[in-house]
């Protein structure tokens, strides 16, 4: 059974298992850009770290406060999802208040579904994260990636538009009414 649970450095081992698997792409939702060393035990204590005060942090060159949460099942890390809690102008254009990826290895066994459905629920729910909650939030992701717009169109994701980002590729624009509860 998945869960989502606050960072933590205890799952260090199965995030390197992860991260291997990844080959060095970018892993949506994980922040691992924020990391200076995740290999090394002390290294990754303090990624867990800034990836936890990034929820109380100021807005500052684009990075706004963000929730990070980990999908775990068990002692397994299995993926991330992270939750901005406004969007600047650039998110409003292609990032999008959250972002989230699975490792390959346990993709296609509806991970990022739950972890999304489960999200939205705690979002509704709370009404209120690290500020005023949006009544709505938007979500992108490539225009090529099937997984995750049905994904996205699982939890009631409404497509706005396409857009063609700086790297000449195109991507969709999706969003979801926080008071609706996803269709299963």
């Amino acid at each position: 059974m998945f869960e989502l649970v606050p960072p933590n450095a205890a799952f260090h081992r199965s995030f390197l298992e992860s991260h291997r698997e990844w080959a060095g792409v970018h892993q949506d939702g994980a922040a691992v850009f924020m990391a200076e060393d995740v290999t090394s035990p002390e290294g990754f204590a303090d990624w867990v770290g800034k990836l936890l005060d990034a929820e109380s942090a100021t807005e500052k060159d684009g990075i706004v406060p963000c929730t990070y949460l980990w999908i775990t099942e068990g002692p397994r890390y299995v993926g991330a999802i992270a939750f901005r809690h406004h969007l600047t102008q650039a998110l409003l254009n292609s990032g999008g208040h959250i972002g989230y990826g699975i490792r390959p290895s346990d993709r296609r066994r509806g991970a990022a579904t739950w972890a999304l459905r489960e999200l939205l629920a705690r979002l509704a729910a709370q009404g209120e994260l690290g500020g005023v909650l949006p009544d709505r939030v938007l979500l992108t992701c490539d225009d090529d990636n099937s997984a995750s717009i049905r994904t996205i169109e699982r939890c009631n994701g409404r497509l706005e538009d396409v857009r063609t980002g700086e790297d000449g590729r195109l991507f969709r624009r999706y969003w979801i009414d926080l008071g609706k509860p996803a269709a299963d």
